[in-house]
């Protein structure tokens, strides 16, 4: 059986000295979290912060929404869209890379439908 027992509280500083040393101590540690902060800041542009997905079925006559495209975004509209086309025949998968919102390659109308849900935030799957 475990015993918890109670936080000792802090002592109070006795003199100036002491008062200025935790002082300097807390100081140094607010620096070193905001020096962190920063450094996340400055990462987390480079993270997926937007994703679309788009549940279809491309072949009208044939099954169901068995089809996606999924669009996953930085803060900088970079990134990819991914669309895997399901037929009873097999199975196709496709990547194409996103920079600054935009494709070198030719985007399908249901991409173009997950990356327009990735930056509203909209998704039905």
């Amino acid at each position: 059986m475990f015993k918890f027992s109670k936080k000792q509280e802090a002592v109070a500083p006795q003199n100036l000295e002491e008062i200025l040393s935790r002082f300097n101590v807390l100081q140094e540690n607010f620096a070193k979290l905001s020096q962190e902060l920063e450094n996340l800041k400055k990462e987390s542009k480079f993270f997926f912060k937007k994703i679309g997905v788009l549940r279809y079925n491309p072949f009208k006559e044939v099954g169901g929404d068995q089809s996606f495209s999924i669009a996953l975004l930085d803060g900088n509209d970079s990134g990819v869209v991914i669309t895997s086309l399901f037929s009873r025949d097999g199975n196709r998968v496709y990547g194409k890379s996103i920079k600054n919102g935009k494709s070198e390659n030719i985007l399908s109308d249901e991409e173009k439908e997950a990356i327009i849900r990735a930056n509203n935030n909209i998704n039905n799957g």
